[in-house]
């Protein structure tokens, strides 16, 4: 299995060994959710949010909603990946242009680790929604760059390395408010900065990603191709439900979709996915992965109300993306 990810060992990485005789790729921690919504006294909820290794354990930027119900990210640590102080202070990004510093709201937001830095992208409030950008060294100290794309747009996820010389960022056009559509779309950089060359990757199907789909966590660098997990929703008599699945893409072109999952792997079931001030909602924002036991750790947001862990191999959740293609 240690062959199949092209990535760093990551031996602390959270896990759970899968339940005797639990069939399905993806399951869930036992104590979920690992971060409550009133975690730090600021807080009305914290969920779809961002982990990634730092100096031998964990940080992280949080989707914090305060007691005041606006959107905002906020950092946190951990030594384990389960158990997290979160600061109770929002981000505060830093910037001579200070046209670029306007922002109504951040949310949702992933960290990707490229080169020197961890480059945060999220949902930016600047006339609507579009993908905010910054980068830290220490998580203390945060930098504000230019936002990557016009209004409207949400889910920027970038890839963890240069392609053919060039950054790659998914992400969803999409419109002003709850959005009834929306397929994945990958743009390039030659400098984080002017983004084009935009393919499309993939569009709605049926079922559980029939109304709109969007990328989750960082994508997964594997001998197979890319795996990305993303979410799907569908809408139902009683609104919105957000499942998540998984897709392998082509490693140097990767808007080329090879295989991708009609099943989803993790759908809301639990009280907490399906509780909470927007029910029935399993979110994937992050992923760690272990390259030399092919372990996957996914933290998700629950019912846009706490955050939650699951657990798969890598080598058993691609042989899974394959038998049950599209």
């Amino acid at each position: 299995m240690g062959t199949i990810i092209n990535g760093v060992s990551l031996p602390n990485i959270p896990w759970q060994d899968k339940p005797a005789g639990y069939g399905k790729p993806v399951w869930r921690y036992d104590r979920n959710p690992i971060i409550q919504r009133d975690q730090i006294p600021s807080s009305n909820s914290i969920f779809n949010s961002a982990v990634v290794p730092f100096n031998g354990g964990f940080a992280g930027v949080f989707r914090c909603d305060s007691l005041s119900r606006y959107m905002d990210i906020h950092a946190g640590f951990s030594k384990d990946g389960i158990n997290w102080e979160i600061n109770d202070e929002v981000i505060k990004f830093c910037s001579d242009d200070k046209e670029i510093l306007v922002s109504d709201h951040r949310y949702d937001p992933r960290v990707c680790f490229i080169d020197d830095r961890y480059y945060i992208t999220w949902c930016n409030g600047y006339h609507g929604p579009t993908i905010g950008m910054g980068y830290t060294f220490d998580f203390k100290k945060f930098y504000a760059m230019e936002n990557a794309f016009l209004p409207c747009n949400r889910n920027g996820v970038l890839f963890p390395r240069k392609i053919g010389g060039k950054y790659m960022m998914l992400s969803r056009p999409s419109d002003y408010g709850h959005t009834p559509f929306g397929d994945i779309f990958l743009s390039q950089s030659p400098d984080l900065k002017y983004w084009g060359e935009h393919r499309h990757v993939m569009h709605t199907a049926g079922g559980w990603q029939k109304t709109k789909i969007g990328a989750g966590p960082i994508p997964i660098e594997t001998k197979e191709g890319w795996l990305i997990f993303y979410h799907g929703v569908l809408t139902s008599c009683n609104g919105y439900v957000y499942s998540f699945g998984a897709a392998l893409t082509d490693l140097k072109e990767p808007w080329k979709v090879k295989y991708r999952t009609d099943p989803y792997l993790l759908s809301p079931q639990t009280v907490y996915e399906c509780v909470g001030d927007v029910p029935n909602v399993a979110f994937p924002c992050a992923a760690l992965a272990d390259m030399d036991t092919g372990r996957i750790a996914i933290y998700y947001g629950c019912a846009d109300t706490v955050t939650g862990l699951c657990f798969c191999q890598v080598d058993e959740v691609i042989d899974y993306i394959k038998n049950n293609s599209l």
